[in-house]
C-alpha cells in the first residue's frame, strides 16, 4: 500500500509538471533573464515574447500540445491583451512594465498575453492529462453568465462598485456541490472543485510574486522596492482562473457523471 501511494504521488507530480510545461518555461525564462541576459540588440521583453512563440511552435510540432490547446492560448492572449491595455493605461495604471520593448501595443508588451495564456494552457492540458470528470456541475449557460460578469468587473470596478466578493459568493452557490474527478494512475481521485481552484490560484499568486521580483511587471507599491503582492490578489486570481476554466469547458469535452 505504501509503495502504491508513493508511486501515485510520483505520477501525480509528473503529470502536473507536464501540464505546467508552458507556464514553467515562461517563469524560468523570467528568472534567468533577470540575472543573466547576454543577448545584445533585443530587448528582454521582446526576447521573452519571441521565445514563447518559438516554444509554442515546438510543442505543436512535437505533439506535446494539441490544436485545441493552442486555440485556448490564442483566445486567452486576445482576452488578456484587451484587459492589459485597460489596466496599464495612463488613466488606470494598476501596474506597469518598466522595461523597453519593440513588440507591443501602447503600454503593453506582447509577451504579457502569454502569461495569462499559461493559465489557460495549464487548465486545458491538465484537463486532458488527468481525464477530468465532474459531478454536480451547473448548467454551462449559468457559468458563462458568471464569467462574463467576472471579466466585466475587472473593468467596471474602477468606476462603480467592486462586486468581486458578490461574484465569489455566486461562484460558491453554483459550484459548492461540484466534485472534480481526476485520474492519477489506474484509478480516479476526487476533490471539491472549489478547493481545487483555490490551490491553483495560490500557485499562480506565488508565481506572480516571483515574476514581480524579476521586474517583469511591478505594482505601484513596488516602484521603490519589491514587496510581496497583497494576499487580496488571490481573489482576483481565483476569479480569473475560474474564467479560464469555464472557457476551457466550452472547448474540451465536459464529462459529467450521472447521479447514483
Amino acid at each position: 500500500m505504501a509503495l502504491k501511494s508513493i508511486r501515485e504521488f510520483w505520477v501525480f507530480g509528473v503529470k502536473q509538471a507536464r501540464a505546467c510545461l508552458f507556464g514553467g518555461f515562461l517563469l524560468s525564462l523570467m528568472v534567468i533573464t533577470k540575472y543573466w541576459y547576454p543577448v545584445e540588440g533585443i530587448h528582454r521583453y521582446d526576447f521573452i515574447f519571441l521565445s514563447a512563440v518559438l516554444f509554442q511552435l515546438c510543442l505543436l510540432v512535437t505533439k506535446l500540445e494539441t490544436i485545441k490547446e493552442a486555440l485556448v492560448i490564442v483566445v486567452f492572449h486576445i482576452v488578456a491583451t484587451i484587459m492589459e491595455l485597460f489596466k496599464t493605461s495612463d488613466a488606470i495604471a494598476s501596474w506597469t512594465y518598466p522595461e523597453e520593448y519593440y513588440f507591443g501595443i501602447a503600454n503593453v508588451p506582447l509577451f504579457t498575453g502569454f502569461m495569462y495564456s499559461a493559465v489557460g494552457s495549464y487548465i486545458a492540458r491538465v484537463w486532458r492529462i488527468f481525464q477530468f470528470e465532474f459531478s454536480g456541475y451547473p448548467a454551462q449557460k449559468r457559468t458563462l453568465v458568471l464569467v462574463v460578469a467576472i471579466y466585466l468587473n475587472f473593468f467596471t470596478h474602477h468606476y462603480i462598485i467592486d462586486i468581486r466578493w458578490a461574484l465569489l459568493g455566486v461562484t460558491v452557490l453554483l459550484f459548492y456541490r461540484t466534485t472534480i474527478y481526476f485520474r492519477v494512475d489506474s484509478s480516479y481521485r476526487r476533490m471539491p472543485i472549489l478547493l481545487g481552484w483555490f490551490l491553483v490560484a495560490l500557485f499562480i499568486w506565488i508565481a506572480e510574486n516571483i515574476a514581480t521580483y524579476t521586474n517583469v511587471w511591478i505594482y505601484p507599491n513596488q516602484v521603490s522596492g519589491w514587496q510581496w503582492v497583497a494576499p487580496e490578489k488571490l481573489i482576483s486570481w481565483y476569479l480569473l482562473m475560474l474564467l479560464s476554466f469555464v472557457l476551457v469547458s466550452f472547448i474540451n469535452r465536459l464529462r459529467v457523471r450521472s447521479p447514483r
